[in-house]
């Protein structure tokens, strides 16, 4: 096996005015699609050991991506961002080399036993599992040989400027998609309560649900509500602020949504990343190409729970929406009429046949189950406001507001050819000694040329032959190229049958396409440190370590004492489940730096038959959810209570 190439700090300051905009990919195809709709870099599930078991890949399907990929230098990042145990690390092992074989570009790591095994020069990027809040924390990545780091959801512009103050590596932050309630990697919830890790890729999304709250006398302050369940991340007004505070990777999360939310997504923040390198210059596109989209990107027109930018801002109401964990949609009506299989609306929108629309009943806040809040109905015909449907509902009545959640429109448009991803090229031809060479040249200095030996015989009439060339030198539509330039610079234009010129236009563009692969370079992993000191001396079961090599590098890097992982170490008594900065005592105003008076005493939170205890931690303004493990053991490896 080769020995690792070293990156170097050094090596980085070409990658200060990349950006890259990062789109999720459920499966090969995905992801090729996100490249088309402008993604830099796709990340994406290998077979076992990522963060979204229901989204493995094979490595040959991963292989299928690289290659499509590579020609536009767009990279594929492997999400291993599991915890591992001691008898998976031999696997974990062979399969890291397979994906470095298959041409990934980079691991996306939370376990770091993985730095103990023998590796492929393959980049590592710390994913945001490893709960990346601190500058201390991604130095000592950086140190011991991350190059990359995904930064924690919660921080904001100040602390994102912290870090970036204090390292050359490239950092990687969240700006769409759902929000997990919990600083990543910081739960156990769904563990201790369905014995399904989400440190393993199960979680089960026990903070969903509805529940009840209460303080400790026993007022009920929320009832059947969705109080851990946050609203979407949507940081399409802070991306200038995020680059000027140091981020350069650009990260949308949806490994589990379908094919037409990555499309619209990463159409819609290419075009927004777009917008601000053409005011400054100084920043470009980490990849190669221009995506021009046959349609008009809506954030609001794919799955989204509402939109929040969450504490980039720092704190503020409004990142949580406690009526449902589902997709509402736009709000695009009010119930102007009803009659048995068809409602009037007043709406200043448009509508389709095979619309999805949903709305809440009069009585939801009081309804005892989650589906009984938001109610849906589809659209069988529209007719400008009247839309009919198989059945009104009942507990639907006139004035309520009508949402829409599928826009069969929009859909249908996305569900066709909706992106072409093309690079500039200049074309020239010139003679040589016994024929003719054409040269193709693209934007980023990669070139193919091609000879073509024949019997130069002038044209007859020189204007309208160059015309006709360069027209035939212009076609590239099937390809992934577009002329920006054409030059005819032999010495006359030569006649040559328009198959002849074809066929050396074909075998050019091959050329060209073969040089920008031969030319493609992986980033290369960056230098182990093994003299770099962990922040802290004591790592407890939050830290998530599972494995003896885990707990050996740690050692190596001044780590005295470590706790097994929650699955691991057979807590019993009550601890904190869940670390969040989510706050129901600031949402419920009885914030103790807010409101005068107010002590922040636990509370009580009720989801179904289970109880847990919140714990709030006013100095550094987070909630821990607490509660027992309640499973009982069910397999050889785990340790459950």
């Amino acid at each position: 096996m080769s020995k690792a190439s070293i990156f170097t700090p050094d090596d980085v300051s070409h990658m200060s005015n990349r950006l890259e905009l990062l789109a999720p990919a459920k499966n090969a195809e995905f992801g090729m699609e996100a490249i088309l709709h402008g993604a830099d870099a796709v990340y994406i599930g290998g077979p076992d050991f990522g963060a979204r078991a229901t989204a493995g890949n094979s490595v040959e399907d991963i292989a299928r991506l690289c290659t499509f990929a590579h020609k536009y230098h767009a990279q594929v990042f492997v999400a291993l961002n599991t915890i591992l145990m001691d008898d998976e690390l031999a696997g974990v092992e062979k399969l890291i080399w397979q994906l470095y074989e298959a041409g990934a570009d980079a691991l996306i790591v939370q376990d770091m036993g993985v730095l103990q095994l023998d590796l492929p020069p393959i980049a590592l990027h710390a994913s945001t599992q490893m709960d990346n809040r601190t500058a201390e924390k991604v130095v000592f990545l950086e140190q011991v040989g991350f190059s990359q780091v995904v930064l924690a959801r919660e921080l904001g512009l100040s602390q994102i400027r912290e870090v970036a103050a204090h390292t050359k590596m490239q950092l990687e932050f969240f700006i769409h998609g759902a929000l997990c309630v919990a600083y990543s990697g910081l739960c156990n919830l769904s563990h201790a309560f369905s014995n399904r890790s989400a440190n393993r890729g199960e979680c089960s999304q026990m903070c969903r649900l509805p529940g009840e709250l209460k303080t400790r006398q026993g007022e009920v302050l929320a009832e059947n509500e969705h109080l851990l369940s946050l609203k979407d991340n949507n940081q399409t007004d802070n991306l200038e602020a995020l680059i000027d505070a140091g981020v350069r990777s650009f990260k949308i999360e949806g490994r589990l949504k379908d094919v037409n939310y990555v499309k619209n997504i990463t159409a819609h923040y290419r075009q927004e990343l777009d917008k601000i390198i053409a005011r400054r210059p100084e920043f470009h596109a980490s990849s190669h190409g221009r995506s021009v989209h046959s349609f008009t990107p809506n954030v609001e027109k794919t799955f989204n729970r509402g939109r929040t930018d969450y504490f980039v801002n720092e704190r503020s109401q409004g990142v949580s929406d406690f009526r449902s964990p589902k997709y509402i949609g736009e709000e695009v009506a009010t119930v102007k009429r009803l009659g048995k299989d068809f409602i009037e609306v007043e709406s200043t929108h448009s509508f389709n046949n095979g619309d999805g629309l949903c709305y809440f009943p009069a009585n939801y806040a009081t309804a005892k189950q989650s589906d009984d809040k938001l109610q849906g109905l589809r659209v069988n015909r529209a007719e400008g406001h009247m839309l009919h449907v198989l059945t009104v509902p009942g507990d639907l009545e006139v004035g309520m507001t009508i949402y829409r959640n599928r826009d069969q429109a929009f859909e249908a448009v996305l569900a066709k050819d909706s992106s072409k991803r093309t690079i500039e090229v200049d074309i020239k031809l010139t003679d040589t000694a016994d024929g003719i060479q054409m040269t193709m040249t693209d934007v980023y200095g990669h070139q193919g040329s091609v000879t073509l030996a024949m019997d130069k015989q002038p044209a007859n009439d020189q204007e309208a032959a160059s015309v006709k060339l360069r027209k035939q030198l212009a076609k590239l539509g099937s390809t992934d190229f577009v002329a920006r330039q054409i030059s005819i610079e032999t010495e006359q234009v030569w006649f040559a049958p328009a198959s002849t010129i074809n066929g050396l236009r074909r075998d050019v563009v091959e050329a060209l396409e073969q040089a920008r692969v031969d030319e493609y370079e992986r980033p290369k992993p960056w230098k182990h440190n093994l003299d770099a000191m962990y922040p802290t001396k004591h790592l407890s079961y939050l830290s998530n370590v599972a494995n003896q090599k885990s707990k050996d590098f740690y050692m190596q890097h001044g780590v005295i004492e470590i706790e097994d992982t929650y699955e691991k170490n057979g807590i019993t008594e009550e601890v904190p489940l869940m670390v969040t900065k989510h706050c129901l005592r600031f949402n419920f105003n009885l914030c103790p730096k807010e409101v005068p008076g107010i002590k922040a005493e636990p509370m009580i939170l009720e989801i179904g038959k289970d109880v847990l205890k919140l714990v709030f931690d006013c100095p550094k303004c987070e909630m821990m959810v607490v509660g027992a493990n309640r499973q009982v053991k069910s397999d050889g490896r785990e340790v459950i209570n």
